[in-house]
């Protein structure tokens, strides 16, 4: 049993980056499908397809530049843990390289990525950093 689905999904993405695989399956649940859609709208990943059956697999197409099959993610740094919380004001959100990266956030309307909350004046638990 998976106690935090979460970081089972970043370490599956960042271990089928690493190996240069062209898809990756991770866990089916409500948190795990937006934020492979927040992902996907980023343009960190190339795909997502969700299947109808909850307890079925999401399958995630992983996004390359080039020929040499370059990842698009180069970093993907889990933040907020079960046992070790961080949350946030909308004004003390932290900004990873000068905002080219991006935090997802889980805020009371939802998760979204960094700049929604600071658009929106939304503070919240800050779950992961990618860039």
């Amino acid at each position: 049993m998976i106690n935090d689905t979460i970081s089972d999904m970043l370490t599956r993405i960042r271990n089928a980056n690493l190996a240069k695989h062209e898809t990756v399956n991770v866990l089916n649940t409500k948190t795990n499908q937006r934020i492979s859609e927040i992902l996907k709208k980023q343009g960190y990943i190339e795909s997502v397809k969700i299947s109808l059956n909850p307890l079925d697999l999401i399958e995630i197409k992983l996004k390359y530049s080039g020929n040499l099959k370059k990842p698009c993610i180069t970093n993907l740094k889990r933040l907020s843990s079960p046992g070790l919380r961080l949350y946030s004001s909308y004004k003390n959100i932290p900004r990873i390289l000068n905002g080219m990266g991006t935090i997802i956030i889980s805020t009371s309307k939802g998760l979204m990525t960094d700049q929604e909350a600071r658009n929106n004046k939304i503070g919240g638990e800050v779950l992961f950093s990618i860039w």
